[in-house]
């Protein structure tokens, strides 16, 4: 028996999923991935991470700018997969979800009902959740309400990032949907409905407005709330220099301290050698690594040798 898939998605989170399909034997018959994009300030053609593997290995590929477009529609057809897998990719109208016999499943990054939406990791980390996990499920007319297949969970520790949970989910991730394949294929797995707790968290999209650190809040949730966006799209703040211009940074790593103290809140307090650090209600949030706008990624010590900063103020 043939187990044709037709694998959709963008990112890098997206390839290692892709990678284990094509090593678990399953036949390929079509990657769909975004269009190719010019950025840059020279404005150079790049191709989606999922692209690219797919070049690779010679995969057959579509790119459509539309999803209901007529020709990408019937290309999806003739291929004749039993089933579309879908990991990080857009939404998908009814017409294309719906075709396959076996349907179309999405990996999620979160433990679903939690964290529906765009950003599930990085929310679970800002919002200092204990654990965190993948989720697979058939898509529905709804943003990730359908019903439920697999799930696997992991635990948030103190350390992680954004980046450290983002590549730990995307290998559980790569691991339950060969999971979930074969489940399907062999007639073991049962979909059920999702529960609907008291409480939902939400994982919207984030906006460059959404990343600025609220120093007024308590040094554990801004610690938090770094680690969440780290590296990406990454926390912001900015000081005011002893000339009064302003300096944008974003902040990827920090440690918190709580503690009593009589400092105002936003006061920074450095040696301006190697310590940095900004009073908070509860303590004190140490710096370790910034970012002048226009500027590389450095570390505190590094930024304070460059920059006297005895006088300049944050904004807050």
């Amino acid at each position: 028996m043939k187990r044709r898939v037709v694998f959709m998605g963008t990112p890098d989170f997206a390839v290692m999923s892709l990678d284990a399909i094509v090593r678990a034997g399953y036949e390929v018959a079509s990657v769909v991935t975004v269009p190719d994009r010019l950025t840059g300030r020279g404005m150079k053609l790049t191709y989606s991470p999922v692209k690219e593997y797919a070049l690779q290995h010679e995969l057959p590929l579509l790119q459509p700018e539309k999803l209901r477009d007529e020709s990408f529609l019937e290309a999806l057809r003739t291929v004749q997969a039993d089933i579309f897998v879908v990991v990080a990719f857009r939404m998908l109208p009814q017409v294309v979800w719906s075709m396959p016999p076996m349907g179309t499943f999405n990996l999620h990054a979160s433990l679903l009902p939690q964290y529906r939406g765009a950003a599930p990791i990085n929310w679970a980390i800002i919002n200092g959740e204990s654990e965190s996990g993948v989720t697979t499920f058939l898509l529905n007319e709804k943003i990730d309400e359908g019903s439920l297949l697999l799930q696997k969970k992991t635990a948030i520790t103190s350390d992680d990032t954004a980046e450290t949970l983002h590549d730990r989910l995307a290998t559980m991730g790569a691991e339950l949907v060969i999971e979930t394949l074969d489940g399907l294929y062999n007639g073991t797995i049962t979909p059920h409905k999702q529960s609907e707790p008291a409480r939902l968290m939400p994982a919207p999209k984030l906006f460059k407005q959404d990343c600025a650190i609220d120093w007024h809040k308590s040094a554990k949730e801004i610690h938090n709330f770094v680690r969440g966006l780290s590296p990406y799209p990454a926390a912001t703040t900015s000081m005011t220099d002893n000339k009064g211009s302003r300096v944008e940074m974003k902040i990827f790593e920090v440690n918190h301290e709580i503690i009593s103290h009589e400092e105002t809140i936003g006061s920074i307090i450095t040696d301006n050698k190697k310590s940095l650090k900004i009073a908070v209600s509860d303590g004190f949030i140490e710096l370790f690594s910034l970012q002048i706008s226009g500027k590389k990624k450095i570390n505190v010590d590094e930024f304070l040798r460059g920059y006297n900063i005895i006088d300049w103020k944050l904004n807050i």
